[in-house]
């Protein structure tokens, strides 16, 4: 059985399904979609901690999918911009999975994860398979990925 190792920018997958469709991505029906694919031997969702009642709600329905949540705080500047990226984080996390699975999924639109995916390419036997919104998705992490999935009406809640 294929082992499958799942990273989810929550952040991203949350703004971008909102300006796309108004609508919330469905985490429980993915997790289906890709248990049939193989056996999900590491998943993750990585968030930011506001505090917010609600957040740690969804964060709680994230854990009880079966996903570790990896939290970073909030960071609101003096100039009234915010900081809470979890780039690095997740690019560290893969690269370590990758040695271990047989295919990586990432749900991001964040063209940034190109090189990452290229990396895993050129230096590892992982089939990677990206998640995305179509309109709001890079060219170039759709381009470096073994396989794309739309985000559609059938992974919306």
């Amino acid at each position: 059985m294929k082992k499958i190792a799942l990273f989810a920018d929550v952040q991203n997958i949350y703004y971008t399904c909102r300006e796309a469709y108004n609508r919330q991505f469905n985490y429980r029906r993915l997790w289906q979609q890709l248990q049939h694919q193989g056996d999900i031997v590491n998943a993750y969702a990585y968030a930011i901690d506001r505090g917010d009642n609600q957040q740690q709600k969804f964060q709680e329905a994230l854990k009880h999918i079966g996903f570790e949540v990896k939290l970073k705080p909030f960071i609101q500047r003096r100039d009234g911009s915010a900081k809470g990226d979890w780039d690095v984080g997740i690019t560290i996390d893969v690269l370590e999975a990758a040695r271990h699975v047989d295919m990586v999924v990432l749900l991001s639109g964040d063209g940034d994860f190109a090189i990452l995916l290229d990396k895993l390419s050129d230096d590892y036997a992982v089939e990677t398979l990206v998640y995305g919104v179509p309109s709001l998705t890079a060219h170039a992490l759709i381009n470096s990925a073994s396989a794309y999935q739309a985000i559609d009406q059938d992974l919306l809640i």
